[in-house]
């Protein structure tokens, strides 16, 4: 099943890689994640600092909190964001507090306004 499989170790870290069948690489990557859950080890930079995902830190985590976020960074009000953005301040509001959802068109608008990726809204 494995093609190819390689190591590499650099100051106490090991890096494996694996080449495998494309149709069965996400079942091989979920088997490893939860093989890694299992034993409780996680992924760690080059530092050796533990990762953890965005979903493990911000579990409650969707695209207003993202644009309110946004909007904290900039020292923005929804009024002043509304304006760069065309739109009624109420919009900003809903969808902030997630009753409009964001589009993607939307999220492509505040991405270019303000320089990030429009991902980060959807």
């Amino acid at each position: 099943m494995l093609a190819h499989m390689k190591t590499q170790i650099t100051d106490g870290l090991t890096e494996i890689s694996l080449t495998v069948p494309t149709e069965m690489a996400s079942k091989i990557c979920d088997a490893i994640s939860s093989l890694l859950q299992l034993a409780d080890i996680r992924p760690v930079n080059e530092e050796g600092d533990k990762l953890y995902t965005i979903d493990e830190v911000f579990p409650d985590a969707n695209p207003g909190m993202a644009l309110r976020g946004l909007r904290a960074r900039e020292e923005i009000t929804q009024k002043q964001l509304a304006a760069v953005l065309g739109i009624q301040q109420t919009r900003v509001s809903e969808m902030e507090n997630g009753v409009r959802p964001i589009s993607v068109d939307m999220a492509k608008r505040i991405g270019k306004a303000y320089n990030i990726s429009y991902k980060a809204f959807l």
